[in-house]
């Protein structure tokens, strides 16, 4: 009878522990939505809580922190982890020779055009305002607006080959997707957790409160640009089959699912980077002049991306420079691509 009683005792105190912690689970999970979904965009679910009751001033501290700092992997060694960054690196600079229409193999030509990771974000990565891996690694996973999921670094990853790259899905568990993912958990050592660096993303952009003036675009290509891009946007090929400086529109460009191709977005990185010798502390085109150019590029001709009409199942977390339908609103899908926007 005793040991009736004493099992007996101990179900119920598992059972109180399994309630406990499934109680505790929930909790989590509410509070987690609730801060994902406040306000909408690209959220992680992860953040920096520091000691001391210095919470605030601590992750300011680490925003401000140099964390750009070039780093060159001629100097790493031949671990397995080493070798798996320095692909990445490879696969950054040189995706159209192994992994898109140039690659010996044809199960490898993933990519669907001749572009290369780093002809968005520059330098390979590592510069400020240009799109950079440094510290991207930490912000993953990340609540996303376009699939309204919370979505992994492999899958941001994909979501560039099929868009940017107008190419197919990397396997996730494939040598290529892993010295990415390397590469850019490398870059991002020292940086904790769920900080958003300053320097991430692209540079602010006062936005005019007007459509924007194709006209007034083109002759800012004409002046600023096509020296380099070249007055068909073809750009420049280098001598292994990929660009020194890239198509800007074309069947050799990114589809019109690209983050490029919403007018905003391209105005904010042309601002900062273009043309050749722009940076983010000293830009060389107004905040008008980035604004009209990127509506200029953009209204080119370019590779149409399959099932856009699937993005953004919450239509009301779409970005209002969204070019494609369906939208949330009644404006047209020419108001949607150059404004006015406010």
């Amino acid at each position: 009878m005793k040991q009736q009683d004493s099992s007996l005792l101990s179900i119920v105190k598992l059972t109180k522990l399994i309630l406990l912690m499934v109680g505790l689970l929930f909790f989590t999970a509410v509070i987690s939505t609730a801060y994902l979904l406040r306000d909408g965009g690209d959220k992680p679910i992860f953040s920096i809580v520091l000691p001391n009751g210095q919470e605030e001033e601590g992750i300011e501290q680490y925003q401000k922190k140099e964390f750009f700092i070039v780093k060159d992997t001629s100097g790493l060694g031949q671990s397995l982890e080493e070798e798996y960054i320095k692909y990445g690196y490879t696969l950054i600079n040189e995706t159209y020779k192994h992994i898109g229409p140039l690659a010996d193999n044809p199960d490898m030509r993933y990519a669907g055009n001749n572009l290369a990771c780093k002809n968005c974000h520059l330098d390979a990565g590592q510069k400020k305002f240009a799109a950079p891996y440094v510290g991207l690694f930490g912000l993953f996973p990340q609540y996303r607006g376009r699939e309204n999921k919370i979505g992994t670094l492999e899958e941001r990853i994909n979501g560039c080959m099929e868009r940017s790259m107008n190419g197919k899905k990397l396997p996730k568990d494939g040598k290529e997707m892993k010295a990415m993912v390397a590469y850019m958990k490398w870059l991002s050592e020292g940086v904790p957790t769920g900080t958003k660096l300053e320097g991430r993303g692209f540079l602010a952009l006062q936005v005019p409160d007007r459509k924007a003036d194709l006209g007034k675009g083109k002759e800012v290509y004409a002046k600023k640009c096509q020296s380099c891009h070249g007055q068909e946007g073809k750009g420049v090929s280098n001598d292994i089959g990929g660009y020194i400086y890239p198509p800007l529109w074309g069947e050799d460009s990114y589809n019109h699912g690209a983050g490029m191709h919403r007018v905003l977005t391209a105005a904010r990185f042309i601002k900062g980077n273009m043309p050749l010798g722009a940076t983010y502390e000293k830009p060389l085109l107004s905040d008008e002049e980035a604004f009209d150019v990127a509506a200029y590029i953009n209204s080119h001709s370019r590779p149409l991306k399959e099932n856009t009409e699937k993005d953004y199942p919450d239509l009301s977390r779409k970005p209002m420079d969204s070019p494609y339908p369906p939208f949330a609103d009644n404006l047209s899908a020419e108001q949607h691509k150059y404004g006015p926007f406010h």
